[in-house]
């Protein structure tokens, strides 16, 4: 049965133009969305302007129309919602939820990325530092419709981590939780490499009273090398001339099986066919380059 409740959405960084990872993460989203009757919005999470390329946010609009993807309502723009993020942020403060931190990067590189808490009982100003949330010793866990079983011990694996950072830029794993929760999205479809930073968003929706919304994380694409294919990495970006194509090898990609005579046709054909034969139960949980190259 087809669910209208269904809330999905797409949120690309501007730090560069559309790949073909970020095509296979925006395809999965859309047609699990369109599939279920649903609503598929769009948002920018540009919340770091220094590692904005110019021009994405345009060429990123552009290069979703020319593939065929259509969305509800208006773009929403993180950088327009930073009186949320700071509303939220004082209130944590308020309720010793939340702590100033002014530890440099050079302290901190002997910890692997897992906060060992230095700044936790120190009761530095908010003034020029960062904002750490409080984890508590426990472990987070949740079935991802692909991934499966994922879990893990905030305390023991990432420490206190920041909500707002030192140069006054809001975090993703704040902006993210707070952004989905407003805008009702009922099922979030990204990228694996988002697996690990799941936990970090369901404590913060815990702690919020938010409600939890089902995950999809689909596989990320491996180079021969091991590298994952991404913005910095060996990923051109997506050529408007090869949207059908490069449509059909997304599909691929996530384990649908597209009909030969798709080739030929417009991208919002073969977005109106995939919508009708969608398979999420098909996405594989990993994918080699060469397993998406696949016709």
């Amino acid at each position: 049965m087809k669910s209208p409740a269904y809330i999905g959405r797409f949120a690309p960084t501007p730090s560069g133009f559309l790949h073909f990872g970020s095509l296979v993460a925006a395809l999965a989203s859309y047609l699990d969305a369109r599939s279920a009757g649903g609503q598929w919005l769009l948002r920018m999470e540009d919340l770091d302007p220094p590692r904005e390329a110019p021009g994405a946010q345009a060429a990123i609009l552009h290069t979703l129309e020319n593939y065929g993807f259509e969305w509800d309502g208006e773009v929403v723009y993180q950088s327009q919602r930073h009186a949320a993020y700071d509303e939220v942020i004082d209130r944590l403060f308020s309720h010793g939820l939340a702590y100033a931190c002014t530890c440099s990067r050079k302290q901190l590189e002997r910890h692997h990325g897992i906060y060992p808490g230095l700044c936790r009982n120190a009761g530095h100003a908010r003034q020029d530092a960062a904002i750490r949330l409080r984890v508590p010793e426990l472990s987070y866990h949740f079935i991802d419709r692909v991934q499966g079983l994922f879990e893990q011990h905030l305390g023991r694996k990432v420490g206190d981590f920041v909500i707002r950072r030192r140069d006054g830029l809001y975090a993703y794993q704040l902006a993210v939780v707070l952004d989905d929760a407003w805008q009702g999205v009922t099922d979030i479809v990204r990228g694996a490499d988002l697996l690990d930073s799941t936990p970090r968003q369901l404590y913060l929706q815990e702690l919020l009273g938010l409600r939890q919304p089902r995950y999809l994380h689909v596989p990320l694409i491996i180079q021969p090398d091991g590298h994952k294919l991404g913005k910095s990495y060996r990923s051109a970006p997506l050529q408007g001339d090869a949207a059908t194509p490069l449509l059909l090898r997304a599909l691929r990609a996530l384990g649908q099986k597209p009909e030969q005579a798709l080739a030929g046709s417009h991208p919002r054909e073969v977005l109106a066919w995939a919508t009708g034969h969608w398979n999420a139960g098909a996405i594989p949980r990993t994918l080699t380059l060469a397993e998406a190259d696949l016709h």
